[in-house]
C-alpha cells in the first residue's frame, strides 16, 4: 500500500489576507498585520498592538455563508476550510470517499461567552444563553464540519500553540493507516479579551510590533486567523487526477514537560520533535532548505528554539525565519496557517522575511532571513509549532515532484 500523503488544497485567512493567495502576496511584499484593535473590546486598545482581521463578525459571517451570532472562530475556520476544499476540487458530498475534518483551536466560543458575562454581571436575569452554548472548542469544529458537509470523522485538538500542527499530524497518520481518504486539517483562533489579558499577565506581550529572533526582542503580538490543508492518499490523488501541491514527508510530536507556559531553556522538546520528524522523513539535515520557525518573539521561545536548531543541524543550519512578525501569534491556528505558507514556499521556491530583525541572538549560530527571496531552490521545508506545556510539533513538507 502506498502510504504517501499529499497536500492538494490550501485555505487561509489572517490579518494580512482574506484568502491563501492574498496571504502569500502579503508575505512576499513584507506586509505586516500589526495594528491596534478596532473590533476587539478591550481596555488595551491604545497600548497593546495585535494582528486583527479588519472585518466585523457580520462581514465574516457573510463571507463564510453562515448565520450571524456565532463565535468569531467559527467564521474564520469555515472560510479557510471551505477555501481549501474548493481549491482541491473535491466535494465533501462524494459518497465514495471517507472524509475527515480535524481542526485545532484554543478559544472555542469564549468571545461570545464574554458578551454573555458582561450582561449577566449587570443583572443575573440578563444575557443570552445562546452566547454560551458554543463555548467549548469542539463546538467550533462541529459547526464547521456540518456547514461543509463532513460526517465520517470529526474531531478537535487543543494543545495550545501546536493544535493545528497536531491536526495535520493526526490527519496524515489516519490517511497513512488507511482509515480516511481525505482530511481537511488545520485550525483557527480569534482574538478575545481573556486571551489578551492572560498573555499580558504572563508579561510576554510586546507593546510594539514584535521582532522574533532579535537579541532585543520583548515579546509577542497576538493575532487571529485560520489555515487548513487538504490531505489525500496517493490513491485518491491518482483517481481524481488532483494537483499535488506538496507532500507530507515527516512529522513528530514531543513534550519536554518543563513548565506550564515555557519551553526548557535548552529546547529539549523542540529538539526531539525536529529530530524525530527528520528521522521519519528519511532526510538528512542538509536536505532541509528552509525552517518556518515557531519564533514568537519571546525571550524563552526564541532562545530555546534556536539552541535546538543549532544542536540538530550543526554546520548545516538552513535558512530560517518566523512569519509571526506578519501575522502575530495566532495560537491554535499558527500551525495550519504556517503549513499553508510552507506549501507556497515549496511551490514558488520562496523564503519569507523575518520582519524587524536587527541584531542576532548572541547564543545562536544563525541569523534569520530578513528579505523575501526566490533565489534558492526549496525542496524540503520544516515547520515548527511549539505550545504551552512543552507540547512541540514539527512537520516536514516536500516539493510535490521531488
Amino acid at each position: 500500500m502506498n502510504k504517501e500523503v499529499w497536500v492538494c488544497g490550501l485555505g487561509a485567512i489572517s490579518s494580512i489576507g482574506l484568502n491563501a493567495e492574498d496571504n502569500f502576496r502579503s508575505l512576499s511584499q513584507g506586509h505586516s498585520g500589526v495594528s491596534y484593535p478596532e473590533f476587539l473590546h478591550t481596555i488595551h486598545k491604545q497600548d497593546l498592538p495585535v494582528c486583527e482581521i479588519k472585518q466585523t463578525n457580520e462581514s465574516l459571517a457573510a463571507l463564510s455563508g453562515m448565520k450571524i451570532d456565532l463565535p468569531r472562530t467559527v467564521y474564520l475556520s469555515a472560510i479557510a476550510a471551505t477555501e481549501a476544499l474548493q481549491h482541491s476540487g473535491l466535494s465533501a458530498h462524494d459518497e465514495t470517499l471517507r472524509f475527515g475534518f480535524i481542526s485545532g483551536n484554543t478559544l472555542g466560543g469564549m468571545d461570545t461567552t464574554e458578551f454573555f458575562y458582561n450582561e449577566f454581571l449587570q443583572d443575573v436575569r440578563q444575557g443570552r444563553l445562546k452566547d454560551v452554548v458554543h463555548h467549548e472548542c469542539g463546538s467550533v469544529t462541529d459547526l464547521v464540519a456540518k456547514h461543509i458537509g463532513i460526517r465520517h470523522f470529526v474531531t478537535t485538538l487543543s494543545t495550545a500553540c501546536s493544535s493545528s500542527a497536531n491536526a495535520i499530524l493526526h490527519g496524515s497518520r489516519m490517511i497513512r493507516h488507511g482509515l480516511l481518504d481525505v482530511v481537511i486539517a488545520g485550525g483557527a483562533d480569534a482574538l478575545c479579551r481573556f486571551t489578551l489579558n492572560g498573555f499580558n499577565t504572563l508579561m510576554i506581550l510586546d507593546s510594539e510590533p514584535c521582532k522574533p529572533f532579535d537579541e532585543n526582542r520583548k515579546g509577542l503580538n497576538l493575532g487571529e486567523g485560520a489555515g487548513y490543508v487538504v490531505l489525500v492518499s496517493d490513491a485518491v490523488r491518482q483517481k481524481y487526477q488532483l494537483t499535488a501541491l506538496a507532500k507530507v514527508s515527516g512529522y513528530a510530536n514531543a513534550n519536554d514537560a518543563f513548565h506550564q507556559t515555557a519551553s526548557s531553556p535548552e529546547g529539549k522538546g523542540n529538539y526531539m520533535a525536529m529530530e524525530q520528524a527528520l528521522h521519519m522523513s528519511g532526510l538528512r539535515t542538509e536536505d532541509i532548505n528552509y525552517i518556518n520557525a515557531h519564533g514568537t518573539g519571546t525571550a524563552n521561545n526564541d532562545s530555546s528554539e534556536g539552541l535546538a536548531i543549532d544542536r540538530l543541524f550543526g554546520d548545516h543550519v538552513p535558512l530560517v525565519s518566523s512569519t509571526k512578525g506578519h501575522t502575530g501569534h495566532t495560537l491554535g491556528a499558527c500551525g495550519g496557517l504556517e503549513a499553508v505558507y510552507c506549501c507556497f514556499s515549496l511551490m514558488h521556491d520562496a523564503v519569507y522575511p523575518n520582519l524587524r530583525h536587527q541584531n542576532k541572538i548572541q547564543e545562536h549560530s544563525f541569523s534569520p532571513v530578513r528579505v523575501f527571496s526566490r533565489d534558492h531552490p526549496i525542496h524540503h521545508v520544516m515547520s515548527n509549532s511549539f505550545g504551552f506545556g512543552g507540547n512541540c510539533t514539527s512537520l516536514i513538507f516536500s516539493k510535490a515532484n521531488h
